[in-house]
């Protein structure tokens, strides 16, 4: 799944310009009830404003709110110019990019701004990924890394006729094994599609029902 797959595009999404009022920036978050957003210029993007920003650079400055509101810009404070993905970039990479803003932006290579990702979107993802959304049996196991044993397994699940949630393989701290993750739709079958997998060699850590 690549960023463009998730992402909320331009045209739906609430932006400031350089020229924005402070004040204007304010009433637009509070009205959405949303903690950031992009600053463009021209389809370009600027960077990010943030209650957080305007509200620190209030009180370093010397002047009452009401004047630092209407006089001051989006463009005087904009911040985390580099807070931003490619629409190619794979969306879980997305969640090490996050610096305390709930959204990212996402932009071409010359910056055009195309849209936005918030983290809700990727965490949804990685729900669906792992198929926390439907109810099955999660069986965790450990399997050696050697050639054939997805496929292995993929044969053992067509003879059980089981229905496949999700399925996902993390790295062990044995470089020689895989920790695998498999949900599958709950059937009478269960207890025996474990022990054929035990006597393939599969280890069975945890079967778990949720």
């Amino acid at each position: 799944m690549f960023v463009k797959g998730i992402m909320k595009p331009a045209h739906r999404c609430f932006t400031a310009g350089l020229d924005t009022s402070l004040d204007d920036v304010l009433h637009t978050l509070n009205q959405h009830d949303i903690q950031g957003m992009p600053v463009v210029n021209n389809g370009i993007f600027q960077g990010m404003i943030s209650r957080q920003v305007i509200y620190k650079t209030f009180f370093e400055s010397s002047m009452d709110k009401e004047t630092f509101l209407n006089e001051k810009k989006a463009g005087d404070i904009v911040s985390y110019q580099d807070y931003y993905v490619t629409e190619d970039d794979v969306f879980e990479q997305t969640l090490t990019t996050f610096k305390g803003f709930p959204i990212i932006s996402v932009v071409k290579e010359n910056k055009q701004f195309l849209g936005i990702v918030s983290r809700y979107d990727v965490i949804e993802q990685f729900e669906s990924a792992f198929g926390m959304n439907r109810s099955g049996v999660r069986i965790a196991f450990t399997s050696e890394e050697s050639e054939g044993r997805i496929a292995r397994l993929a044969e053992i699940v067509k003879q059980y006729h089981e229905n496949v949630i999700s399925l996902a393989t993390f790295d062990e701290t044995d470089k020689l094994a895989r920790r695998i993750v498999l949900k599958i739709e709950k059937t009478p079958n269960i207890e025996k599609f474990v022990r054929k997998l035990e006597r393939s060699g599969f280890r069975v850590l945890d079967v778990k029902e949720d």
